[in-house]
């Protein structure tokens, strides 16, 4: 049944290689559920309720590139932009948390939006290649 979703052995590997590689993946991934939090905590946001909407989030993810995609890519929330979401537009610039996180959903039906009519692509390939790379 593995060899006929993710074709193990045309991508020449085997069931307990890739349960190392995604085990060495959890481990390099798992402070993310530390982390994101703390850092969302300090923004006024609920640690307990982001723990388990860092841990739903990836693991529907990842699921969904394995099976969808058949990638045995791991995918999580990102450390860099909660970040700039908790510390810069929350508590700097004094946006409430959800408020910033209507925002942030806005943003990203946006980008849905302009991948589906190709938008986007249309607008990377509108810049020119000496400046794109």
């Amino acid at each position: 049944m593995l060899e006929q979703i993710f074709r193990l052995s045309a991508n020449k590997t085997t069931v307990r290689t890739e349960i190392l590689a995604g085990v060495t993946t959890f481990m390099t991934m798992a402070y993310i559920l530390a982390v994101n939090p703390a850092i969302l905590g300090d923004a006024g946001m609920d640690k307990g309720a982001v723990f388990t909407a860092t841990a739903l989030s990836a693991v529907i993810a990842t699921l969904v590139m394995a099976l969808v995609a058949r990638l045995p890519f791991a995918l999580a929330p990102g450390m860099g932009l909660n970040a700039f979401f908790a510390y810069t537009v929350v508590l700097t610039m004094g946006y409430s948390w959800q408020f910033a996180l209507t925002a942030v959903f806005l943003e990203g039906i946006i980008f849905l939006i302009l991948t589906a009519f190709n938008i986007r692509e249309m607008i990377v390939n509108a810049i020119p290649k000496n400046i794109r790379y």
